[in-house]
């Protein structure tokens, strides 16, 4: 009787278990850097088309340029034809971009995978802003001339914003933007003026704050340390009431640039001009009507 031999049997299941860690050590590693890869393309994506959404709508082609040196910046160049400007909810409101890399392999090149396509996608819009937040607590009127007038809302021209009787009694431009009744006190309103309000607020009614504190060592302050920057205004519709119950409507926003300004006892005048602002915010829905007074905010979409 014969008895077949064993002795290769061993090397073919070493062979074998070879075989099985280098599969798995392919997909750890190389999967692993893949992945690894496909997450900073992602954000190339994403960085790129949030900075080309700020010059969208007006300028379709600086939108392009700008997504394509954020993605030089962060080390994934980007050709033309990676970037596209589409129509959402309006004309040119839209940037997406394609990221796309070739990944190299290193245990799958054992398996005949050299290197494995690559690529992420991401869009942003930029549409009005139906709320915002960092808003200071000064009013315009929708009736102002470089906002209502023909052919407005006009950026760029000098005028003048005069805070003192509206056409209702205690009403002094100045909102209660917390949502509380009563006079706010000099301080907090200094402060909603240097930094904005730090919450997220629609558009609506609010309360008039009836006190005129321009003669506040604190809002005198804060006016000054704005000087040369661009605030970020309510513009309001109707105006109703009284006292710490008058209400305006708040139906937009609108950035100005503060060049100076001139205190008259408990009023004042604020020289500047109206311009073009990105806000931090959350657009308005699709099918609104929110006026567009140049404040627009950036929303990834996809």
């Amino acid at each position: 009787m014969t008895t077949k031999r064993e002795n290769g049997q061993a090397m073919v299941l070493t062979v074998l278990f070879l075989a099985g860690l280098l599969g798995m050590a392919a997909l750890v590693l190389d999967v692993g850097s893949w992945f690894r890869e496909k997450r900073q393309l992602q954000l190339t994506a994403d960085a790129a088309a949030l900075a080309g959404a700020q010059s969208l709508p007006d300028s379709p082609s600086s939108a392009t340029s700008v997504a394509l040196q954020y993605a030089t910046t962060n080390g994934r160049p980007l050709v033309a034809n990676d970037v596209a400007i589409s129509s959402d909810l309006s004309s040119n409101d839209t940037i997406t971009v394609q990221a796309h890399s070739n990944a190299p392999g290193f245990f799958s090149q054992l398996f005949g995978i050299n290197t494995v396509n690559v690529g992420a996608s991401a869009a942003a819009r930029s549409a009005v802003a139906a709320q915002a937040m960092y808003v200071a607590p000064m009013v315009v009127s929708k009736l102002h001339p470089l906002l209502g007038g023909t052919g407005c809302p006009c950026f760029g021209q000098e005028t003048s914003l005069d805070y003192g009787s509206m056409g209702a009694p205690g009403a002094f431009g100045m909102l209660n933007l917390d949502g509380g009744s009563g006079t706010v006190g000099a301080s907090t309103e200094g402060q909603w003026i240097d930094q904005g309000f730090n919450q997220y607020l629609p558009l609506g009614y609010y309360k008039s704050d009836p006190g005129a504190k321009f003669s506040s060592a604190n809002v005198r302050g804060a006016l000054d340390d704005r000087i040369g920057t661009v605030l970020l205004f309510p513009v309001f519709d109707t105006l109703t009431g009284s006292g710490q119950n008058a209400q305006y409507l708040i139906i937009g926003w609108v950035g100005f640039h503060l060049d100076g300004y001139v205190v008259h006892g408990n009023t004042a005048t604020l020289t500047g001009y109206f311009t073009e602002y990105i806000a931090k915010g959350i657009q308005a829905a699709p099918g609104s009507n929110e006026p567009n007074y140049g404040v627009r905010t950036i929303q990834l979409v996809q």
